[in-house]
């Protein structure tokens, strides 16, 4: 069995094409996407198209939920000014949303879980199985992290939210978790500038099961900044030119 498991499109359809394309080259059986799907970037509508062909199993994360129900489960995080501003956008989203693209977001699931045969499953959610913010980082204290994701160590579990590729071993298991990234807005954790620029690629994962043997690769799929420039041109997003100001560029 080979997945291909991805998260945080956040709307970008082009950064999602882009992964698409490089998956449909490495091959795989299914695709599993972690959450956070549509929300903040300037394709909504594209986005939920593109997902509805790929036929993938889709979890439910934060900004999905927020952008169906206006609920902020967050909003102690984040300023009273930055918070004007998701409001904005989150309206203009949901302008672009069909009825039946409501229908589709509103039928993603809090947890996913995949057969990988032999007894084995791949367990998805967003931010832990039991809620869509929970934070799990490289730097959660360990015996932290093991008590949060004990209950469900017979299965390898993967995650999202955190825009960031790693891995954890699972304690008295054989299985690990791990997050793919971000396919829409990835960004470097520990960069200096103040601004949290954002990484120009597509980042997701491949897990292959066979029987006992399993193996995980993290993949990042360079993404043509001109096109994705002329895409938040032609959009009608509120702030796009700020938007794109995120992006840095690495030679």
């Amino acid at each position: 069995m080979r997945l291909a498991v991805l998260s945080d499109v956040h709307g970008n359809c082009f950064a999602l094409e882009t992964a698409l394309a490089d998956m449909k080259k490495v091959g795989f059986d299914h695709i599993v996407c972690n959450g956070d799907m549509i929300q903040s970037e300037p394709q909504p509508h594209e986005t939920v198209q593109l997902l509805r062909e790929m036929k993938c199993s889709i979890v439910t994360g934060n900004s999905d939920a927020w952008l169906m129900t206006g609920v902020e489960t967050d909003a102690h995080l984040i300023s009273e000014e930055r918070r004007k501003k998701l409001d904005t956008v989150r309206e203009w989203s949901l302008s672009k949303l069909t009825d039946d693209d409501r229908a589709f977001i509103n039928a993603f699931q809090p947890t996913v879980t995949v057969d990988l045969g032999r007894g084995r499953n791949l367990l998805a959610f967003h931010g832990s199985p039991t809620s869509f913010d929970q934070f799990l980082l490289p730097s959660t204290p360990e015996d932290e992290f093991q008590e949060i994701l004990k209950p469900y160590a017979d299965n390898i579990l993967t995650g999202g939210h955190m825009h960031l590729q790693y891995t954890r071993r699972l304690r008295d298991s054989q299985n690990f978790f791990f997050n793919p990234g971000s396919v829409g807005v990835a960004y470097n954790h520990e960069q200096s500038n103040p601004n949290g620029l954002l990484d120009p690629w597509a980042e997701y994962a491949v897990l292959t099961v066979e029987g006992a043997q399993a193996s995980l690769e993290f993949r990042r799929i360079p993404l043509d900044m001109q096109k994705m420039a002329d895409i938040y041109r032609n959009s009608d997003r509120p702030f796009a030119d700020t938007a794109m100001e995120q992006y840095t560029r690495y030679e």
